[in-house]
């Protein structure tokens, strides 16, 4: 153990004083227009062939989001049940199998297919089928879900020369970072990057008493005249409202903006009351994410976390700083008052089991905790949740999802993020070509037909973020940020930014 003191219980003391993820970026629309130019076409849009290993939580919401789009989609895993269910939902193939087997992969159409997306429980699994696809099969596209650190450390492995992956998945780094930003945020639900962080999109419930609340829009830059930022969307009541300048923003609307990462504190606090920042946090949990976070944390908050197994709590005590670890249940009402719940800014429960953390963070909430973040798998507890003591509920399906659909969308798409349970989309996407090839270059945003409930936030102009307004011009290599309303009009979206043959 370092020369640390930590907390193995809730009566004796002891404490003490990049990840890098591996992308290969390339340009989809080429890629694209080479090899899939004579496969069947969807909406104009030539088909994917997508073999997808693993039906678990994570492949199976890939496989729903991407088989009502035009894609030929192939999922492979060991149990028939899991497939069985999908296909009853779903228009898409299924092979039972072994995902790294070479048969299996061949009975799945490895010879043929365009992308291969390895998302099994097993870290070895992925990376021996992107392997075998690559070796055998030369699939184009290769994308693997790798969790354990002891391979992250080492991107060098992650090549065609040694292990043959294109794109790497990390969802406990995903979600690590996603909790991380709403935890710098109070008050916010949602904080998204684009443009390596240049710009954000901030989800933000309209409480009562904010200055913008009950007044139009077209009043935002009479309140805030040196700060620039657009509403993308504002959802009331679950249905989305496609914002205008006489927008009266209400109550309780859920309102998602942009604007560039050091205004966004002053946007919000016209939304609501600023909330104080956060300085206490407890995570509950002590798996990959809980110790990531808290490593994360630790040297600007003061952290605690809590993980019942004593093995656990010993070894996660031994490689962080300064965190206070302690050895007990998080749904225990004693030990949370006698670490001062009631003094805690967030309370995150990232355990494994979706019910002991509703159970602890409901309990956390009860006992004085000023917001409760709770890790969800099943998708159907979300909803449920945050109608309630909850404030935050975290999907680890939609933060991986957003990050696969970047490699899965036509056209050159630098960032994408699934939002409202998947409903809805925001995109970064490079304008290329000139006003002959391309239907936005060289056009003002007033005079691009955007598909219905489509709205251009901002465009990153080399270091520069440009808020969108109605006559900015879109140059090319500009990186543009969509909010898409509704997810059925994405095709339309990615036709916006193919350029044309004129270009080729």
């Amino acid at each position: 153990m370092r020369n640390a003191h930590k907390r193995f219980d809730s009566t004796q003391r002891e404490r003490s004083g990049p990840n890098r993820l591996y992308f290969v970026t390339c340009n989809l629309y080429l890629l694209f227009f080479l090899t899939y130019n004579s496969r069947p076409t969807h909406s104009g849009i030539a088909a994917m062939k997508i073999i997808i290993l693993g039906a678990g939580q994570v492949g199976s919401s890939l496989a729903n989001n991407l088989a009502s789009e035009a894609n030929d989609i192939t999922v492979v895993d060991t149990e028939p049940q899991r497939l069985q269910a999908l296909q009853d939902r779903l228009d898409l193939r299924t092979v039972t199998g072994q995902a790294s087997h070479p048969e299996v992969l061949q009975r799945a159409g490895a010879e043929d297919a365009d992308m291969l997306i390895a998302v099994t429980n097993s870290d070895e699994t992925n990376m021996v089928a992107c392997q075998v696809a690559y070796s055998l099969f030369r699939t184009p596209t290769k994308i693997a879900r790798v969790r354990a650190l002891e391979y992250l450390v080492h991107p060098q492995l992650f090549n065609p020369e040694s292990i043959p992956i294109d794109v790497l998945i990390s969802p406990e780094q995903l979600v690590t970072d996603y909790i991380h930003r709403l935890i710098e945020y109070p008050g916010a639900l949602q904080v998204l990057n684009f443009a390596e962080g240049k710009v954000q999109l901030v989800a933000v419930k309209a409480y009562y008493g904010g200055p913008l609340v009950g007044h139009e829009l077209q009043t935002l830059r009479q309140h805030m005249p040196g700060v620039d930022t657009r509403v993308a969307a504002i959802y009331r009541r679950g249905r989305p409202i496609i914002p205008e300048g006489t927008t009266v923003i209400e109550a309780d609307d859920e309102v998602f903006f942009i604007a560039a990462k050091k205004d966004i504190r002053a946007v919000m606090s016209e939304l609501r009351r600023l909330e104080k920042p956060a300085r206490h946090v407890i995570i509950a949990g002590g798996g990959n994410i809980g110790k990531r976070l808290a490593a994360a944390l630790e040297n600007d908050y003061q952290v605690k976390l809590i993980d019942h197994n004593p093995a656990r709590a010993r070894a996660v005590s031994e490689e962080l700083s300064r965190t206070i670890v302690l050895q007990g249940d998080a749904a225990d009402a004693e030990l949370l008052l006698a670490e001062n719940i009631e003094e805690t800014d967030v309370f995150c429960a990232l355990t494994n089991d979706d019910e002991a953390n509703i159970l602890s963070s409901m309990l956390a909430k009860r006992l004085g905790a000023r917001k409760v973040m709770t890790l969800i798998n099943r998708a159907a507890y979300v909803d449920l949740v945050e109608s309630g003591e909850i404030d935050v509920a975290i999907s680890p399906q939609q933060a991986t999802i957003g990050s696969l659909l970047t490699h899965v969308r036509r056209g050159d798409v630098a960032a994408v993020h699934s939002l409202r349970r998947g409903a809805a989309e925001a995109i970064e996407a490079v304008a290329h070509g000139d006003k002959l090839s391309s239907k936005v270059v060289g056009r003002a945003i007033e005079d691009i037909k955007l598909p219905h409930g489509t709205t251009i936030g901002a465009i990153v102009r080399g270091s520069d973020v440009l808020i969108a307004h109605h006559d900015t011009v879109i140059e090319a290599e500009d990186h543009v940020i969509l909010f898409v309303v509704d997810k059925k009009r994405i095709p339309e979206v990615e036709r916006l930014f193919q350029v044309g043959i004129t270009f080729l």
